[in-house]
């Protein structure tokens, strides 16, 4: 069943009388004493909790089911309550060595994230039509170890560290996801992960994990990440990370492999930019043996992102996003064959009040091969029927801290 449209305005209004805005106030000049004095455990607590909806129309004409082909949380057309989420994290510091980290989300975009184990299971896929409109996203506890600048230890279930664009949307400087997002990597992992500066610019990450948004182990082998973030710059960030290992169920040999780059740079006062370039391979994918076309049944994947963004004031900001993704043998998009998809996408934003944030954004998605506005044909085959599709979306997001 489709969530109701209900007024955001309402529901805010009986939210903001039971939440402090406190991160929107000005805080009082501290006294010379205050300033000196030592954060608490209370101080490294980081609240972070939002609400979203929108309503996407697609003006080439969705696929049946309103469906909007190979996007995310912008999947079915119409009106969509999206996400609330409440977050709680802590990181280890020298003072309190142990942290800990809680994420729950609610909505249509929460359906999306499913891991395996959690309220998914083998038999689901994506889009998880049938699954909970309410997710675990991330739970972990970490510590500090005291050796050298210090060793953080983190284990349990957390976000990926691959891609520059993120679950919450509140972070990314669009509406919609890409495709780098939806088709390059994985949401989530569980697992362990360490980290360790080795310098002021050189972080280190090395991780074991059950596999690709899954916390079930489909197989008995674990996969691998990990990588290095570059702070090269006050305003230069370099993030380099991998991912491998054996995603396939019931499988320990058929590897998969993922190399991500990022870059982010807001050296001038009002712009962000940001660039992304990923690619990964999976031997003996199931879906290309399956075809039984190919000699050499490997799949293999890249794409490129750019990401710029201006603010005009402190309320009105510009954002544009331009994609390629290659999908050699059409196994990360499904479509079965070797696919290019192109997209650029548009999103003016302005913030309306405290922590009410509206967007407007125009998205034009193309490809070399019909893989948009699926139609049953004669034979009563779901087929796409169109090279591109445009859809135009305005949301609305209330960020309470």
């Amino acid at each position: 069943m489709r969530p109701r449209p209900f007024s955001l305005l309402a529901l805010l209004a009986g939210f903001l009388g039971l939440w402090p805005i406190g991160v929107h106030a000005q805080p009082a000049a501290a006294s010379p004493a205050a300033e000196a004095k030592p954060p608490s455990f209370t101080d490294e607590i980081r609240l972070f909790a939002y609400l979203e909806q929108s309503f996407t129309w697609n003006a080439t004409g969705a696929g049946r089911g309103d469906v909007n082909e190979l996007r995310v949380y912008d999947y079915r057309e119409g009106y969509t309550f999206n996400m609330a989420e409440f977050s709680v994290k802590k990181d280890p510091t020298e003072r309190y060595p142990f942290g800990f980290g809680l994420v729950v989300t609610a909505g249509r975009d929460a359906q999306k994230n499913h891991s395996l184990g959690i309220f998914r299971d083998e038999d689901d896929e994506f889009p998880f039509r049938n699954t909970p409109y309410f997710d675990l996203q991330e739970a972990y506890l970490s510590v500090r170890i005291p050796l050298g600048s210090g060793i953080i230890v983190k284990a349990g279930k957390w976000v990926s560290l691959l891609g520059y664009e993120v679950i919450e949307s509140p972070n990314n400087l669009n509406f919609s996801r890409g495709f780098l997002f939806n088709l390059a990597g994985p949401f989530t992992h569980t697992g362990g992960l360490l980290s360790y500066a080795f310098t002021d610019w050189l972080t280190g990450q090395v991780g074991v994990v059950t596999g690709s948004d899954t916390s079930e182990d489909n197989n008995t082998a674990p996969s691998f990440t990990g990588g290095f973030v570059l702070q090269l710059l006050k305003e230069l960030t370099v993030n380099l990370v991998t991912l491998v290992g054996p995603e396939q169920n019931n499988n320990d040999s058929h590897q998969r492999w993922i190399l991500d780059a990022v870059a982010v740079y807001t050296g001038l006062a009002g712009l962000t930019l940001a660039g992304e370039i990923t690619g990964g391979r999976e031997s003996r994918e199931p879906s290309v043996v399956a075809s039984g076309t190919r000699r050499d049944p490997d799949a293999s994947w890249w794409g490129w992102g750019l990401w710029g963004a201006y603010d005009f004031t402190e309320r009105l900001r510009l954002a544009l996003r331009q994609e390629y993704f290659k999908d050699a043998q059409g196994a990360r998009t499904g479509f079965g064959s070797k696919v290019s998809l192109r997209s650029s996408t548009v999103t003016l934003q302005y913030r309306v009040w405290r922590g009410l944030v509206g967007r407007l954004e125009y998205r034009h998605d193309r490809a070399d091969e019909k893989v948009f506005r699926a139609r049953y044909d004669g034979s009563h085959v779901l087929a796409p029927t169109s090279k591109s599709m445009d859809t135009l979306s305005i949301s609305m997001y209330y960020s309470f801290f």
